[in-house]
């Protein structure tokens, strides 16, 4: 398996408990992080490894990359797996996956690259390289059908995974908050050139949401391997200081707060599960920005909103997300806890309904789909 992020991290985890289940004698390695680790996979190397976002950026990591890839190809191909499993970060896996299809090992890749939002030149890619697309999204093996690509729709993950209606009061007693404490929750991403392109200007923000409403909390999960560097950036934004930077809790922190001013990525679609209010923000490299523009299929770049076919939350995006904009926007949704509950019920209802739409048993589906890809 290949798990190229924190995300991915987390959801190869879901998985590898369901393996595990299912073949008890199941041996695992390849590339991963901490909750795949956890649960017996042997990694070669970190799953941050391959946490780069944007073409600039995989540019300046491009020859260790392409490296890491070339020695795990040179690997699997000598130990020949019973069936290799890429789990998203597509710009590594398609490649890799080609290589160990043509040389007869089956390859799934697990989660769509959403070729419905950008990038359909990449059909293409993936028939090449995959012999099954596990899907987590309901639309997606239609569409993948049309190209004559074979894949399974399983659910995502984490709506099994978030709880239909979190506990709000418990994570906020693990957080140290009061039942009545107004919280916002900021997250800068999980890769690190998220954080160079995106903290200063949340945290900016945050400052700015906490001089029109002094009596707001703050609070931050931060990657473990990206702790300091938040803890740097929120210094020099001028954070206040009692905000509360915590190691990893996430989830926690999504379950205990009122809204969340966060970057795109999976993460936004995590905050949808646990019902809250949001402002989409994202910032990266200029030329990276306007290639991927130039690919885009979909007038919205985050998740609940491409989900839902609308700008449910708002998002914005390079130069629109100023500091002072981005304050506006949280303090909008503030606003309308008193003077519009109502819109605050509607997103509540609109993301607990896309939460059923989401919410199967990923585990056992994505284990019946391999049983087949193995049984041939």
């Amino acid at each position: 398996m290949v798990a190229g992020e924190t995300s991915g991290d987390l959801l190869a985890g879901l998985l590898l408990d369901g393996f595990r289940a299912r073949w008890p004698g199941l041996r695992s390695g390849g590339i991963g992080g901490p909750q795949m680790v956890r649960r017996g996979f042997e990694a070669c190397w970190p799953s941050e490894k391959l946490a780069v976002r944007g073409y600039v950026e995989v540019l300046r990591h491009y020859r260790e990359i392409v490296g890491i890839r070339k020695q795990l190809k040179d690997k699997l191909l000598q130990q020949r797996p019973d069936v290799f499993i890429g789990v998203d970060a597509p710009d590594f896996n398609l490649d890799l996956e080609a290589d160990l299809k043509s040389a007869g090992i089956p390859t799934v890749h697990f989660i769509s690259p959403a070729v419905w939002a950008w990038r359909a030149d990449r059909v293409e890619k993936i028939r090449r390289s995959v012999d099954h697309v596990l899907c987590i999204f309901p639309f997606e093996p239609a569409l993948l059908a049309q190209h004559g690509i074979r894949a399974t729709y399983v659910g995502h993950p984490l709506a099994s995974m978030i709880p239909m209606q979190a506990d709000r009061a418990a994570a906020r007693q693990k957080l140290g908050l009061q039942p009545d404490d107004l919280v916002l929750a900021v997250l800068p991403g999980s890769r690190r050139s998220e954080v160079v392109y995106l903290a200063d200007r949340l945290f900016r923000a945050a400052a700015l949401v906490r001089l029109a409403q002094p009596a707001i909390k703050i609070i931050v999960p931060a990657v473990p391997a990206l702790r300091q560097q938040i803890v740097d950036a929120a210094a020099s934004a001028g954070l206040p200081t009692d905000a509360q930077i915590v190691e990893g809790q996430s989830h926690t922190v999504l379950a205990a707060c009122d809204l969340t001013l966060i970057a795109s990525g999976t993460a936004t679609l995590e905050a949808a599960l646990f019902k809250r209010p949001m402002v989409i923000a994202y910032n990266m490299n200029w030329l990276s920005w306007q290639i991927m523009q130039r690919k885009k299929l979909q007038p919205w770049v985050g998740l609940p909103n491409i989900l839902c076919s609308d700008f449910v939350v708002p998002e914005l995006l390079q130069e629109a997300a100023t500091p002072r904009a981005l304050a506006a926007a949280v303090l909008q949704w503030i606003d309308a806890k008193i003077t519009a509950p109502e819109k605050i019920t509607a997103l509540e209802q609109r993301f607990t309904r896309l939460h059923h739409e989401l919410q199967r048993d990923t585990a056992q589906l994505v284990t019946d789909a391999i049983q087949k890809i193995l049984e041939g």
